[in-house]
């Protein structure tokens, strides 16, 4: 893959998960934020509430890897390659500028209280899906109404450009307190060599949980919309049953 200057999700979720796997094993014993509009579900809606789960650990609310379609080889990330592979799904990494600056990512905590991923491979397609889990005290709402106006904006990482746009689509429909779904690309490079990076996420607010599952792949690789759905459906009912 052609690299653009700032840090490829691939450089976690690709060629070198094998790599990720074998850090885990140790460990044991991969645009800015979004223009859009969140809506509540019509449980939420309703008065069945979603809840809170503030007093667990986000990992134990992390969706298991065995939740994911098969052909998605799938590990739980370890936590310091979380602060890589976080960021790229937003298409700005940590040492990036962000034109308009208003537009930038709200500030994350990366660490194992604040972020937690797992992650599934399809090699066939070298395409991923990363389910997040955030812990948060903003609304998603609040998400939507910061980017509105972020549709296009420019991203720099050490002399590097990419344009990173997003768009929303109609968020399923779910038992949350808040949802959101974009669908996001990042292109970068020159006319000789350009990378598109394409990205669709599902989001969901439970309480102070932030929970998204993006579909991740590069170049014409169609978006396999049914098991993203699938991954997010189970990671969000992992947070409630948890």
């Amino acid at each position: 893959m052609v690299r653009s200057g700032r840090t490829s999700v691939w450089t976690v979720l690709g060629v070198p998960v094998a790599l990720i796997v074998a850090a885990s094993s140790i460990l044991a014993g991969c645009s800015s934020a979004v223009p859009g509009t969140a809506k509540p579900s019509a449980t939420s809606a309703s008065g069945s509430g979603a809840g809170s789960p503030s007093g667990k650990e986000l990992s134990t609310l992390l969706v298991d890897p065995a939740d994911f379609p098969a052909r998605y080889e799938a590990i739980v990330l370890p936590a310091r390659a979380v602060a890589m592979a976080a960021p790229d799904l937003t298409g700005v990494s940590q040492s990036a500028v962000v034109d308009p600056a208003d537009c930038a990512p709200p500030e994350q905590d990366y660490g194992p209280m604040g972020t937690v991923m797992a992650v599934g491979t399809d090699n066939a397609s070298r395409s991923t899906i990363s389910v997040e889990l955030t812990r948060t005290d903003a609304p998603l709402a609040e998400l939507a109404k910061q980017v509105e106006e972020c549709g296009e904006v420019t991203v720099t990482d050490n002399g590097a450009e990419s344009a990173v746009t997003t768009e929303t689509t109609p968020a399923p429909p779910i038992r949350a307190d808040d949802t959101l779904a974009l669908r996001r690309t990042v292109k970068s490079g020159n006319e000789g060599a350009t990378v598109t990076q394409s990205m669709v996420t599902l989001m969901a607010q439970v309480g102070d949980v932030r929970i998204s599952a993006t579909f991740m792949s590069f170049g014409d690789t169609k978006a396999d919309t049914v098991a993203l759905d699938e991954v997010f459906t189970a990671a969000v009912q992992k947070v409630h049953n948890s």
